[in-house]
């Protein structure tokens, strides 16, 4: 956050208590100048650090889920108790300004958003994770991913919907602990160049799961569910976020709040990102998480720099700090991710686990050497 000072300090009826957990310094990163303590607080120079504001939740009991159902995952919504142990998809979709409009992603249950390449002003992709992928009509468009994707679809034990990618996820696609769906989605013609037109439509996915043995229920890879949920998490005392501005320099992410259903809309290229999919809705979000990481460029042979910009994030074995933005409000987290299979897991600063509101959330992965230019009013 650029120039400002945070008033942090989270109170959760759930602790866990947060361990060191250092960056990997093997390869050479873009930029990195933050330092995570034990306790979770940033001590990167400039950031004021206090113990003053608060959250409290109360986590949803067993005895609140209606008959029948069960606490989505991925949403905390109560959903169908058939779709308890389904897998979800992690559907890769293109950011370009030409791709647009997006359809269907208003409807996915979290959104992440990251840079694609160091190329091309930086453009960012989406990875948006969908529980109850059966009842998809159009999603996309569909386009290729990246190393980064598969790492966040394996913590989620998500099949990755995508269409190819550089030879740097090979490495990971081949992993039993990543299954992937490549190509040969539904080509619908829009007036646009033929890489623009793939997307999934209903039936597909199940089609190609089983023509495939691929397993729909999660797995033994599967280490666990991200989040605890509450129907009401309220920030006290914390300091006021109503938007917030991405430094994501091609499209230009921003969020802004809105009092009346307090949730977040999002805009890109200037303008409200809308779902013809949804009758033209805008995209929003209750819970918004940042996070900060190293960001590398990946190395010909091991040793040159790739021509094409096409980078990763360094994620597993990592940590890093971050912020949440939850009705108008902001406090700083920490974050860290063991193996690739691990969940990513969110903390306050004395090492109470991030309770997120019932909602649909959007994860912007912001590299380390931009991450003073994140803007929040």
């Amino acid at each position: 956050m650029k120039k400002r000072s945070l008033v942090i300090g989270l109170l959760l009826m759930c602790t866990l208590t947060l361990g060191a957990c250092g960056k990997e310094d093997t390869k050479q990163p873009v930029s990195s100048n933050t330092e995570v303590s034990s306790e979770g607080a940033s001590t990167e120079t400039g950031t004021e650090i206090s113990t003053e504001g608060s959250i409290s939740a109360e986590v949803i009991k067993e005895d609140e889920i209606p008959s029948g159902m069960v606490v989505s995952d991925l949403t905390g919504e109560f959903i169908a108790a058939d779709l308890e142990k389904q897998r979800p998809v992690a559907v890769m979709i293109d950011n370009e300004k030409t791709a647009l409009p997006h359809y269907g992603l208003t409807k996915a249950d979290i959104v992440y958003e990251m840079i694609n390449s160091t190329e091309n002003n930086r453009v960012t992709r989406f990875m948006a994770l969908v529980k109850d992928w059966d009842a998809i009509e159009q999603l996309g468009n569909v386009r290729s991913a990246r190393a980064t994707n598969c790492k966040l679809a394996m913590e989620w034990n998500a099949i990755l919907c995508h269409d190819g990618g550089p030879f740097y996820i090979n490495e990971y696609t081949s992993l039993p602990s990543l299954d992937n769906l490549s190509g040969g989605f539904s080509r619908i013609p829009n007036g646009k160049a033929y890489e623009f037109t793939e997307y999934i439509s209903t039936g597909e996915v199940a089609k190609r799961l089983k023509a495939n043995n691929i397993e729909v229920e999660y797995n033994n890879h599967y280490e666990g569910t991200h989040f605890l949920w509450s129907n009401e998490v309220e920030f006290k005392d914390a300091e006021d976020a109503t938007s917030v501005a991405l430094p994501f320099p091609h499209n230009s992410s921003e969020l802004k709040y809105s009092e009346e259903d307090q949730l977040y809309y999002y805009s890109e290229y200037g303008a409200p990102h809308l779902d013809p999919g949804n009758g033209n809705a805008q995209l929003c979000f209750k819970n918004v998480l940042i996070q900060e990481a190293d960001m590398f460029t990946h190395l010909v042979d091991g040793e040159n720099p790739d021509q094409n910009g096409y980078m990763y994030y360094q994620l597993e074995n990592s940590s890093g700090e971050g912020y949440y933005l939850l009705n108008g409000k902001v406090v700083p987290i920490t974050w860290k991710k063991g193996s690739l299979t691990s969940p990513t897991q969110y903390f306050d600063a004395y090492g109470n686990e991030l309770v997120l509101n019932v909602g649909k959330t959007y994860i912007a992965i912001v590299p380390s050497d931009s991450w003073r230019d994140v803007e929040i009013k």
